[in-house]
């Protein structure tokens, strides 16, 4: 059988899988400069934004002339790296590199202004999140984090906190341990 009777041949079998494989470990690494918010709560515009991003990616993956042996070669190598990665999770060193970790922005009513510039939060958001949370007063707050998935998570006062809650969490230190 000749391959090239699919549009593919060896040299852009190689091409396709390499191709995947360093945009797939450029994502992950822009996401790493940028922060875990990038693809938090998406709006329409960031969507248009991921659509065209996917579809640029797409081509340079495939080259000039799609095919359909190329694309599903780039799918599949593309599906085999989310899931070595998946499975990789369970071992610190990829887990290091593919999580963000948790991090507090604010401990008790004062923002974290170091830890909001490091994580790509602005302060208008956490206020925002305070809204969204019934928070009417700054001293209601225990702490505000920014989980792993991007999400802004808020604790209120009033029970203690247990230790292995913010287990992890960059600038836990600072969060008062009486809730």
């Amino acid at each position: 059988m000749d391959w090239m009777e699919y549009g593919l041949d060896w040299v852009d079998a190689v091409r396709v899988v390499a191709s995947c494989v360093a945009f797939y470990f450029g994502i992950i690494l822009l996401l790493r400069v940028f922060g875990q918010r990038t693809l938090a709560n998406l709006s329409s515009f960031d969507l248009a934004s991921i659509i065209a991003i996917g579809a640029i990616i797409g081509r340079s993956i495939l080259g000039d002339t799609p095919t359909l042996v190329g694309g599903a070669l780039a799918l599949a190598t593309l599906l085999i790296l989310q899931a070595v990665t998946g499975a990789g999770r369970r071992f610190g060193l990829i887990r290091g590199v593919v999580n963000s970790p948790a991090v507090v922005l604010m401990a008790g009513p004062e923002m974290l202004t170091h830890n909001l510039a490091k994580s790509h939060v602005d302060r208008d958001e956490v206020v925002a999140k305070l809204r969204s949370a019934g928070i009417r007063n700054r001293d209601e707050v225990a702490c505000v984090i920014l989980e792993s998935t991007g999400q802004i998570s808020v604790i209120r006062r009033g029970s203690p906190i247990d230790e292995d809650i913010l287990e992890g969490v960059i600038g836990a230190e600072r969060v008062p341990r009486e809730g």
